[in-house]
């Protein structure tokens, strides 16, 4: 199958390349379809997201990327839309202003119901540890439940195209703080899917953590992608690429692993919609 990435950071947020530059990279490796999905702007300094200053400028950069290489890919216009509760704001405000193609949510910031400290579950590893002693008082379980819980918000309120990295939860516990194979880990996370099937909302499968050495599954995991494929939920495949270099990091594998539980189908975004690519 040609390849395809809806999820991609470029210089506009924390990615390493201009965006001609993925451009000229996923032609080069024979792709039919790339999406910009720069992080949005928080209301709050950070060294990740899009400056909102920036939004229009980054509109109109691949608007005339789409005119220039229109007869040799298919560009598109996105954000990764970052929910954190009673502080982003409405996806629909962005997605309307800039005319977005597509949205993608995600949760990277977990907000403590108890206060408004907020857990960092990315980048590098002391911020987990820090977040989970200061902010849960090394309260495992209680910090994964208000992480599910505002993914689980996320899609009901917010209903994003594709829900980013949906266990992304697991990124920096490598092992140490709980198992994925705990029972009352996998009901958070299957109640999440519970959710998403009744919803239009297409799971992201993210192969960053691996690629990266961060995981040693995808995103979602395998227990999770078996209960996904039970229950009919659509799926795209994405490398979250922030270097032209990761445009199909661990695509092949990753599709050998999906035919193998039983997809036969990927989300495939097209100016028309969403449709199905068989895989």
């Amino acid at each position: 199958m040609k390849y395809f990435n809806f999820h991609t950071h470029t210089l506009y947020c924390d990615g390493k390349n201009t965006p001609e530059e993925f451009v000229l990279e996923a032609i080069r490796k024979k792709m039919t379809a790339i999406g910009f999905s720069s992080h949005s702007p928080l209301p709050f300094n950070n060294d990740y997201s899009i400056r909102e200053s920036k939004l229009e400028e980054y509109k109109t950069e691949i608007k005339n990327l789409q005119q220039k290489y229109k007869d040799r890919i298919d560009l598109f216009l996105a954000l990764e839309f970052d929910y954190v509760t009673g502080i982003s704001e409405n996806f629909d405000i962005l997605k309307k202003q800039l005319g977005l193609d597509y949205s993608i949510g995600s949760v990277h910031l977990v907000k403590s119901k108890s206060s408004n400290s907020l857990w960092f579950i990315d980048g590098p590893d002391i911020n987990y540890i820090h977040g989970l002693s200061h902010i849960f008082h090394n309260n495992i379980r209680l910090a994964v439940e208000s992480y599910f819980a505002q993914v689980q918000e996320m899609i009901i309120t917010q209903k994003p195209d594709i829900i980013g990295h949906i266990d992304k939860v697991k990124m920096n516990n490598k092992g140490r703080f709980f198992s994925e194979e705990e029972s009352w880990y996998k009901e958070l996370a299957k109640k999440t899917l519970e959710i998403t099937a009744k919803t239009n909302c297409i799971i992201e499968v993210n192969t960053r953590g691996i690629y990266k050495k961060r995981s040693d599954s995808l995103y979602p995991g395998i227990f999770l992608l078996k209960e996904i494929f039970k229950m009919n939920i659509p799926i795209t495949l994405s490398s979250d690429a922030h270097s032209v270099d990761e445009l199909t990091a661990y695509f092949p594998e990753t599709i050998s692993i999906l035919k193998d539980i039983g997809f036969k189908k990927l989300k495939y975004f097209t100016s028309k919609g969403w449709v199905d690519q068989v895989i």
